[in-house]
Order: structure tokens, then sequence, then C-alpha cells
């Protein structure tokens, strides 16, 4: 579960400050699902990056299962990370040279064992978002959403608690928007996670149970008890 308590973060732009986040209480459920909306430069991607433990607020606590993000060092905050966080990106951030099956892999690689497991898991995570037969195809033989599925699938590789999400149909059409959310919205169902999704898209904020508006910093929430 998460549990923020008061986070803020403010940046200085020259004589001025802006708060990017202002007071932010929140609470996330265990198997939780949240769509994060707001204006261009309202929050949205900070908030993710507080939870992530990719950047740290300037005041207040993000506590994950009781722990404080916030205070780790961040030795301990990478580890974190490695084992119960799963990233999605608009950008796909897969390495061009590598295979589907090998960009996966890099996900298992801080977490040590043996290559010929990293493999196996690899391989299932791909069969997992359908993508079993493009095991040794690159990203640029890939169309926009299969490049997607792939990204989906490193960042659960690891089977962590959290999958966090920045825009991930972003960079897709109509089409390949719906095929990836399915596939997002199925493993979320499947494995349980907690799922937080930064989004622009209303058709997409309308399908979550639940809703953060951020606006100027500040977040409120709303119950959708018909997604």
């Amino acid at each position: 579960m998460y549990t923020l308590s008061g986070v803020t973060k403010r940046y200085t732009r020259g004589k001025s400050t802006v708060d990017a986040l202002a007071d932010v209480d929140l609470t996330i459920e265990d198997g939780g699902r949240l769509v994060i909306q707001g204006p261009t430069g309202g929050g949205k991607s900070t908030l993710l990056q507080m939870l992530g433990g990719l950047d740290r607020p300037t005041a207040g606590s993000v506590e994950l299962d009781g722990v404080d993000l916030t205070k780790l060092s961040e030795a301990k905050l990478t580890k974190v990370r490695a084992q119960n966080i799963g990233f999605v990106f608009q950008s796909f951030n897969l390495i061009p040279t590598l295979t589907a099956q090998e960009n996966v892999e890099t996900a298992l690689v801080p977490l040590g064992g043996r290559p010929a497991e990293r493999r196996r898991r690899a391989a299932e995570a791909l069969d997992s978002v359908g993508l079993g037969e493009r095991l040794g195809h690159l990203p640029s033989e890939m169309s926009g959403g299969q490049q997607q599925r792939v990204a989906i699938a490193r960042a659960l590789v690891k089977q962590p608690k959290v999958l966090l999400a920045d825009e991930p149909t972003g960079n897709l059409d109509e089409s390949m928007r719906d095929e990836v959310m399915e596939v997002l919205e199925t493993m979320w169902k499947e494995h349980g996670l907690t799922f937080i999704m930064v989004t622009h898209d209303s058709a997409i904020a309308r399908r979550a149970p639940r809703l953060a508006t951020i606006r100027k910093g500040r977040v409120t929430i709303t119950e959708n008890a018909a997604a």
C-alpha cells in the first residue's frame, strides 16, 4: 500500500518557485488501479516519479508497505525499484540492438540468477503479452504496439507488486492504444498489481475505478463506481 503525506515538490526558476506538487495526501491500496490526469506541467509525471522512487520530494513522505522511500539510501532505493516496481514509458525505451527476449531479460540482470533461467522467464513474459513468436525480433522489426508490449513484459518479468505507466499509449494510434490497454488491464487483474498510470486520454481515464486530477500541484480524487 502507498501512503503519501504532505508531499510537496518545489522547483526554483530564477527568482520564483513553483510547486509541482503541493501538500499531497494520498492512499493507494494494494491491487488498486489509479489513473492520473491533468494539464501539461500540472505535476502528473512528478507524482509518478515520487511513487517510483525516481525523485524525492522537497517535503513530506512516500511510504510503500510502511517503508518511507524518501529516507532510503540510493542503494536501498535502487533495490526497491529493481524488486518491487515495474515501469512502462511512452517512448518504449527498448535497446535497439537487442531482441525482444534480450530486452526483457535486462530487467532480471540486477536480480541475479542463471542466464538460462532469465531466458526462460523472459520468454514466458513475452508469451503472456501475445509475443511468444517474436522472441528473436529486434524493435525495428515490430510495430509500435508490439514494442510497447515488449516494454510491458520487461516491466512484469520480475513479478513486481507495483506497475507505473507514464503515457504508455501516447505514441500509439487508437487501435494500438486499445490493444495495449487490454494487455495492461489483463496483467493488472491476473497478477493483482497495484497499477498507476498517467494519461492525457479521457477515454482511458473513464475506464479506471479511481481518478486523480492534478492542477497546480494539488490532487483531487474521483471514484468511478461504473468502472
